[in-house]
């Protein structure tokens, strides 16, 4: 995985040469930092938190707070048993449920992916997308991860609406989306590196969808499977960014309206929930 971290695409020839190259070896043209790089070199906070973790930093205290929230109305209702949330909570709080989506509550297909069910679900979830979340970033740029992890979550949760009318949470069809960009980057390069990354990542694949097929783990793969398709299809066609400003421009308005529209998945979910009441 190191030597994921220190590879990128030369923007013009689409070569892989390292962070180190200022010349790209292949074609000769100058190449500048890479996208999270030139967006914000000093990260954020005084540079706490480096920009190619910002993003999942802010994606990682959402699902955190939506959590303890979870909690705290879980153990006020007194149906939620230690840290794991009841299901009344889960659904109030936008699960995914099929008859529910499909009687007109949309919202429930983007703030299902930022809900969790318990401690263990919550923690490897946000393990997992730590370090992953740095690598997409760092590969595509925060404006391309940002639609990536929002269609990856509409399309996970749809897949999952499509199969089973059950409730299902959780950031892994968000997460799966990511593990498809980087497949992508594997197949759109030809070369010896891209095929060890696509043979890295597609085990990671192969493990979590055998670990869901595990009935102790009641995991819903179909929202990891829609996930991954949803991810692959976008970085497929997005690609890494590269030094047209209109382009950019265009993944960067895109990237805003996933941020309006969850935003606005989060309002329609209060409402709701407060009329309930």
């Amino acid at each position: 995985m190191k030597q994921v971290e220190k590879r990128r695409m030369c923007p013009n020839c689409r070569a892989f040469i390292t962070t180190d190259d200022k010349i790209c070896p292949y074609c000769q043209v100058e190449v500048g930092p890479k996208a999270a790089v030139r967006l914000n070199p000093a990260g954020a906070l005084g540079g706490l938190i480096p920009h190619a973790r910002f993003t999942t930093m802010m994606i990682l205290l959402i699902n955190t707070g939506l959590y303890l929230a979870t909690v705290v109305h879980s153990y006020q209702s007194g149906s939620g048993t230690g840290m794991d949330i009841d299901s009344a909570t889960l659904f109030d709080f936008g699960a995914k449920y099929r008859a529910a989506i499909w009687a007109g509550q949309w919202w429930r297909l983007v703030t299902a992916g930022f809900l969790h069910g318990g401690l263990i679900h919550i923690l490897m979830n946000s393990w997992v997308l730590f370090d992953l979340g740095a690598q997409v970033e760092e590969h595509y740029g925060t404006a391309r991860y940002i639609v990536l992890y929002f269609v990856s979550t509409v399309t996970g949760f749809l897949a999952s609406s499509y199969w089973s009318p059950a409730l299902s949470i959780g950031a892994s069809a968000g997460i799966l989306g990511l593990i498809g960009a980087m497949i992508a980057v594997g197949v759109r390069d030809r070369s010896s590196y891209g095929a060890a990354m696509r043979s890295v990542y597609m085990r990671w694949v192969f493990y979590i969808i055998l670990i869901g097929l595990l009935p102790i783990f009641a995991t819903d793969n179909a929202a990891h499977i829609g996930g991954l398709a949803g991810g692959f299809v976008i970085a497929y066609i997005c690609g890494t960014p590269g030094y047209s400003a209109a382009k950019e421009r265009i993944w960067q308005i895109a990237a805003g309206l996933a941020l309006g529209i969850t935003g606005l998945a989060f309002a329609q979910m209060f409402l709701w929930m407060t009329s309930q009441k």
